[in-house]
């Protein structure tokens, strides 16, 4: 810290990602805090839910309101206030006759009753009220208090008539203020009453004024609460690029292994429990499993990469990477069952890692009946706890298999009989997603398609296709397929003939 402040420094460790530690930060301290506001106002007596436009518009009107009524309460104490200082004026103008009244009477009703019973001259206040009549709007009426009857107060005839709060008020003064310098107080206290009510008639007719004392009496609350000598008053700063903090951004991106079984227990591990090892080696065990049971999908994604998660009813569900379990070497992972709202029979089949939406690329899938549907990837961007459908499957049919594909690849399909079909992925135009799809292979009776396959790029050219692995060696595109009693053969794809699809 320095005399301009303190500043404060977080120096992180090696690895660690700056943006998520600040992310961290803003989420469990007071680095960044967010706090609610009840925006329900009563609008005409009705409560209502208002934008912050409407808040400060009707909290305006209501300043508007506020300031109109105490200027019109501060008018009628003003009138109030000058009609007595009339009567004062009146009575020191005329201070023999007022004081032999009173010494002649028997008690103070008599002399009140002989005061308000004749009418006085005054010309103090003739003049004062004669000069109203020219600057200020109604004239010398605008001065007369609220219910003042007619007959009291200063007349056509230029004489005085006194009221009973002026007779009263006359009576109770005393002695002292019948000097010279409290006669000069009284006259002077009455020009200023004068001038104000002339002043709060003006506020009242004129609205630019109301707002002006509206914004005076903001920027005092202001210099009251602000930072003395401060550009702005604020105490903290509001920045308009605040946004929300997810969870996602609190996770610190790392590749993770994920691993489904056969049975459906899914996991994650970080890749660096996982070490390259020499040709020869043992490797490491990745999921402790079950007799019947086996890791069924392996891949590496990382943790804010998304999990398209496709069921067997033709039904998709979202899952983040951060999201999947993690889970040791040793251990099983949890049911996948668990983490979706899954029907009675409904399975996880297939899921594919993907880093976005893009709007080239798409979703092929195929069922067990030989009915094949392209769908666009951005058509799956739209997340629902419940999921979303992915195909409309006709009963007994089942989705086998799904791949994303950019237009440029060859789809196969293989049956429970030893057959195959291979055909370009264009044959298939996208469709909606709840579309059935379009033939992709003809079926002998009582068989079904078991598994579907999108060829490398590459290989979608021709029986010399090849690609290139990570030494850069070229290697043929193969197919391996196995039988359930164990035989197994590998075959180049370009030996199986392109035929059109069905």
């Amino acid at each position: 810290s320095d005399k301009s402040g303190m500043r404060v420094v977080i120096e992180l460790k090696r690895g660690e990602v700056p943006e998520v530690v600040l992310n961290n930060l803003y989420k469990s301290t007071q680095l960044q805090d967010n706090f609610g506001m009840n925006m329900v106002a009563l609008v005409d007596n009705q409560p209502r839910l208002l934008n912050l436009k409407q808040m400060l518009e009707y909290f305006l009107q209501h300043r508007r309101e506020v300031v109109t009524r105490r200027t019109i309460f501060e008018l009628r104490k003003a009138r109030e206030r000058g009609h007595v200082l009339e009567g004062l004026a009146v009575a020191l103008a005329n201070i023999d006759e007022f004081i032999a009244i009173i010494k002649a009477a028997a008690n103070p009703v008599i002399a009140k009753s002989e005061l308000m019973s004749k009418a006085w001259d005054s010309s103090m206040v003739r003049e004062m009220l004669a000069r109203a009549e020219t600057d200020t709007p109604g004239g010398r009426n605008a001065y007369r208090p609220e219910g003042l009857l007619p007959e009291y107060g200063m007349q056509t005839t230029g004489l005085y008539r006194l009221s009973d709060s002026q007779a009263q008020e006359i009576l109770q003064m005393r002695l002292q203020r019948l000097t010279g310098l409290e006669q000069d107080k009284i006259v002077n206290e009455y020009k200023d009453v004068m001038a104000e009510i002339s002043d709060l008639l003006d506020l009242l007719a004129k609205p630019e004024r109301v707002t002006q004392v509206i914004e005076s009496e903001l920027k005092e609350v202001q210099a009251e609460f602000g930072i003395a000598g401060g550009d702005s008053g604020r105490r903290s700063f509001i920045e308009m690029n605040a946004t929300e903090l997810f969870t996602e951004d609190l996770i610190t991106p790392q590749d993770m292994v994920v691993t489904l079984s056969n049975t459906g227990y899914m996991k994650s591990q970080p890749l660096s429990e996982y070490r390259a090892q020499k040709r020869g080696g043992r490797g490491k065990q990745a999921a402790a499993t079950k007799n019947e049971d086996w890791i069924e999908t392996l891949f590496v994604a990382n943790t804010h990469d998304i999990i398209l998660c496709f069921s067997d009813r033709g039904r998709m569900y979202w899952l983040k990477v951060w999201e999947v379990p993690q889970g040791s070497r040793n251990s099983r992972g949890k049911p996948i069952v668990n983490m979706f709202p899954l029907i009675e029979g409904e399975k996880i089949t297939v899921i594919l890692p993907i880093k976005g939406y893009q709007d080239d690329h798409y979703v092929f899938m195929a069922t067990s009946l030989g009915t094949v549907k392209k769908t666009r990837l951005s058509d799956f961007s739209n997340p629902r706890k419940a999921g979303i459908i992915a195909v409309d499957l006709n009963e007994n049919d089942f989705l086998v298999g799904a791949a994303i594909t950019d237009g440029q690849h060859d789809v196969m399909l293989f049956s429970d009989a030893g057959k195959a079909v291979r055909f370009d992925e264009n044959d298939v135009r996208p469709m909606g997603r709840t579309a059935r799809g379009v033939r992709g292979m003809n079926l002998g009776e009582g068989h079904q398609v078991i598994a579907m396959l999108v060829a490398p790029a590459e290989a979608a050219e021709g029986a010399e296709a090849v690609v290139v692995d990570a030494n850069g060696l070229a290697i043929p595109s193969s197919v391996l397929t196995a039988t359930e009693n164990g035989f197994g053969k590998r075959t180049p794809i370009g030996e199986y003939t392109r035929h059109g699809r069905g």
